[in-house]
């Protein structure tokens, strides 16, 4: 298990956006949890859709590991975020990762950060980037554990 998540995460940092949907299946789930269960995105092309709105535009992407938990199927992972922007904002931002694996599969992935920092700290063009981004892969993850 944490060698499956441990994987996905150097493919996400490489912004390696074919390897990434190879970590899901139609199943999926990934949310944003401060975002809302209702922002959540199902099934590798959705989750790929997702993370583009918000990582394709950044100039800098980068990861800081903490550390790594597995129990059974579930691997929590405590990181650090630090995003850039062309026009010269940064944040770093402190994440939670939990990730369900199943058969090398992650059929459940929830991050845990503060929205405020984000939201603070990006530049309008972000902003305006999110406002006019394709919603077509929105799914309701309410009641998703």
């Amino acid at each position: 298990m944490k060698e499956t998540v441990a994987a996905f995460w150097a493919a996400l940092y490489a912004r390696d956006w074919d390897a990434i949907a190879s970590f899901f299946g139609d199943e999926s789930v990934y949310w944003d949890v401060p975002a809302g269960a209702t922002t959540a995105a199902k099934g590798a092309d959705g989750i790929v859709k997702r993370l583009k709105i918000g990582l394709d535009g950044l100039a800098g992407y980068d990861h800081d590991h903490l550390r790594t938990v597995a129990e059974g199927d579930t691997v929590v992972t405590e990181h650090t975020e630090t995003w850039r922007w062309a026009s010269g904002e940064a944040v770093t931002l402190p994440f939670v990762s939990v990730q369900v694996v199943r058969d090398g599969v992650i059929v459940l992935w929830k991050d845990y950060w503060d929205y405020q920092t984000l939201m603070s700290a990006a530049p309008q063009s972000w902003h305006d980037r999110l406002a006019g981004a394709d919603v077509s892969w929105l799914f309701d993850a309410t009641g998703i554990r």
